[in-house]
């Protein structure tokens, strides 16, 4: 992506955070407020081209966060979580510097009739030095005033914008479809065809990171566009 394109595109997505003009592209609703479907119009199966989740897939990928070197291992388990009355999967994300734990996350996703990916929540855990933790980020839908997100559309076009998730002053992550097409080559192989989005939060002004999904795998590759460098990039992938 081109400096210009990075940049007009930072100026949409603020303008969309400050805006409140969430996609409604996904869920045919006008109102800032995402409409989750029913219960009954969620399916089992994930399979969403850009989002896809087969139980017992494994996708590995190797950066940098922080100033060191980072490996992050994600696998669908065959577990699920009721949340709102959606049957959601459970996803496991776990972070690790060498031998070090950094993170563990379950993640929670539901897919609808239509093909969005619905982000129902996160239990998050950073382990810190001396042995403290930091849940902070973790939410759930329908806790606390927590609100549900998208975290892939059906039908993502050029320029979609809309919520992730919504848990005031813990999770407010909106992200905005920029780019269609294109050709991204990382350790993992070469992909055409891919989608990028951006994205952003209320909660830390002025930072935007580019992620880039591909057609049958989900991210391949994810990296931070201001302050310091982030990056993960796909270097293996196991199982269904």
């Amino acid at each position: 992506m081109s400096r210009m394109l990075t940049a007009v595109a930072a100026v949409a997505v603020t303008s969309a955070i400050a805006g409140g003009s969430w996609s409604s592209n996904a869920t045919g609703a006008s109102s800032e407020a995402l409409q989750l479907p029913a219960p009954a119009d969620f399916v089992s199966v994930i399979d969403n081209p850009y989002f896809p989740l087969p139980v017992g897939r494994t996708l590995v990928y190797e950066g940098t966060k922080d100033g060191q070197t980072q490996v992050d291992t994600v696998i669908v388990t065959n577990q699920t979580k009721v949340i709102e009355g959606i049957t959601a999967t459970v996803v496991s994300d776990v972070s690790t510097h060498g031998s070090t734990v950094l993170e563990k996350t379950f993640d929670y996703y539901a897919q609808d009739g239509q093909g969005n990916v619905w982000y129902l929540g996160e239990d998050t855990t950073a382990f810190l030095a001396h042995g403290k933790t930091d849940t902070s980020g973790s939410w759930l839908a329908g806790v606390h005033g927590a609100e549900p997100g998208l975290i892939m559309e059906a039908n993502p076009q050029i320029p979609d914008a809309y919520r992730q998730e919504l848990l005031v002053g813990e999770a407010e992550d909106t992200a905005w479809v920029v780019e269609l097409g294109a050709t991204v080559t990382v350790p993992y192989g070469r992909f055409r065809n891919t989608l990028t989005t951006l994205e952003a939060t209320r909660i830390e002004s002025g930072a935007y990171d580019q992620k880039i999904y591909a057609s049958g795998i989900g991210i391949v590759l994810e990296k931070s566009l201001t302050g310091p460098t982030e990056v993960a990039q796909l270097v293996s992938v196991t199982g269904p």
